[in-house]
């Protein structure tokens, strides 16, 4: 029977667990055990809350969207105010994106490794050899096992200061049997309004481009349910056309075969596993879960349980990392196409006037009179080069007329370099430079700067940091979780396993 109800004097006991009463384990795909009717209620219910979700942040979007127009990694054919205009950006917001990119990965990323590990608690020998076989463990598995691990942590730095918001997902891949850390753009990670982090958020969404063949892989080896699923529809994002469009490419909508999945992690107070309290009735507390759907048919793949088997406090595991660039009024963080958005903007207004100005200063345009003929008029002089007119009478100075355009504005000009200063004063930090000081400073003034130069000073890689050390502590969890205890090489310490070595005493 599900369950056994027991009569005794004092009152009805009722014997039989939550996993018992479904019919699933712990760690089963509990779509397989729930009925087909109550699975498309889910699906309704959660995929329009993320379709509110998405909408909560159009505006954001849009700013993001103008935002790369500025980046000028393409070529801009313009037509006003005359075909062949000026078409050139500034490069203030790309030079501050590159060199944020470039110093941060040598910062995060040093070439033995980017772990380092601290004791907590009293120091012993023991601890001490526990620490260094923790962080070499870890260095050989982002530098040498994990090798999509560098250019995905690259790719996040590109993207962290433009949009203000970039996010790692940390998890153990079967079909690798490793682990693996990915970098997940801003535009596909869909938090809840009002959400403040994704620890306290109630809901939060990874939107996943998966091909047939990875979702079939999936379906047979039980991660997903073996359902039969229509052919994909292409889901093509406003900023993902704004990325093809930058870089030049365009999709075949023929050949695509990508599913689009919803990964949803939230709370729910799923119908058949309740959580119960002492006496045995439901609490209608909702528990986490993550719950994948193909948005295309609205099919319910997956139901999982987010939290350890053993934690009675049934907390949310955190399989994502946000890295902010600077701390905003809301979930996502701003980032410089938030912050000089703007004065790239008018720098590269200004600079195309400069450029339109000196091209008409130098190819002026004019009038002339209907009975002037002139060979081959519909072409532009070249230097040096003498046409034949046809004057009707007087001089040919009376025939032309020159429309009055000025040479490029030494204000404009001046203007331009005073708002390049600022964007570029706010993006990037001032450091004196030794070259710049005097002959004749003390060399202890001048071993300080240098020491000052070498240390991180912004208050943005110290943000990194923060977040790569969130991002390990998953990392470790997942290696102490999924790992064989075993290590895979010669550790010089007799008795050393892999998994008594992951524990809380080495952080």
């Amino acid at each position: 029977p599900e369950a056994v109800a027991v009569e005794t004097e004092d009152e009805t006991i009722i014997i039989g667990a939550e996993e018992e009463m479904a019919g699933a384990s712990f760690g089963e795909n509990l779509a397989d055990h729930i009925e087909d009717s109550d699975l498309q209620n889910l699906s309704s219910e959660l995929m329009g809350a993320v379709d509110t979700d998405r909408g909560s942040r159009k505006d954001w979007e849009q700013t993001y969207i103008r935002g790369l127009e500025l980046l000028g990694l393409r070529i801009e054919e313009r037509s006003t105010p005359w075909p062949g205009a000026c078409g050139v950006f500034h490069p203030m917001l790309s030079e501050a994106v590159i060199r944020f990119q470039a110093q941060s990965i040598m910062e995060t990323f040093p070439a033995k490794g980017p772990v380092k590990t601290q004791i907590v608690g009293n120091l012993t020998e023991d601890k001490e050899k526990q620490a260094v076989r923790v962080a070499d463990e870890m260095n050989y598995q982002v530098t040498e096992v994990m090798t999509e691990y560098r250019s995905e942590h690259e790719n996040m730095l590109f993207a962290l200061p433009l949009a203000g918001s970039a996010f790692k997902k940390v998890y153990y891949d079967m079909d690798l049997e490793r682990c693996t850390s990915v970098f997940v753009p801003a535009e596909d990670m869909v938090v809840s309004y009002g959400a403040s982090d994704l620890e306290s958020c109630p809901r939060y969404t990874h939107i996943m481009k998966k091909t047939k063949n990875e979702v079939r892989k999936l379906q047979l080896s039980g991660f997903y349910r073996d359902i039969d699923l229509p052919d994909p529809t292409p889901d093509i994002s406003k900023i993902q056309e704004e990325y093809d469009e930058m870089q030049g490419v365009d999709p075949s909508y023929e050949h695509d075969d990508r599913y689009t999945l919803y990964e949803i992690h939230v709370d729910l107070d799923l119908a058949g596993f309740e959580e119960l309290d002492g006496s045995g009735e439901e609490t209608g507390i909702g528990l986490p879960y993550v719950v994948t759907i193909d948005k295309s048919s609205s099919e319910v793949l997956s139901i999982y349980r987010n939290y350890l088997e053993n934690d009675p406090l049934k907390k949310k595991m955190l399989h994502f990392v946000h890295y902010k660039y600077l701390p905003s009024l809301g979930f996502y963080g701003y980032g410089l196409i938030h912050c000089i958005g703007g004065l790239a903007r008018s720098a590269t207004s200004i600079l195309r006037q400069l450029v339109d100005a000196g091209t008409l200063s130098n190819l002026p345009g004019g009038l002339k009179s209907r009975g002037l003929r002139i060979k081959w008029d519909d072409s532009p002089i070249m230097p040096g080069e003498f046409r034949d007119v046809d004057v009707p009478g007087g001089a040919i100075k009376d025939s032309i007329s020159f429309l009055p355009y000025k040479e490029p504005s030494q204000v404009l000009y001046t203007l331009l370099g005073n708002i390049v200063d600022e964007g570029r004063r706010f993006a990037a930090q001032a450091d004196m430079k030794v070259s710049e000081m005097s002959n004749q400073a003390p060399v202890g003034t001048t071993l300080a700067i240098m020491e000052k130069g070498m240390k991180v000073m912004s208050a943005v890689q110290a943000r990194v940091h923060a977040s790569l050390k969130g991002e390990f502590r998953i990392l470790a969890n997942l290696i102490r979780k999924y790992m064989p205890a075993e290590y895979s090489y010669e550790v010089g310490d007799e008795g050393a396993v892999r998994a008594n070595d992951f524990n809380e005493v080495v952080d």
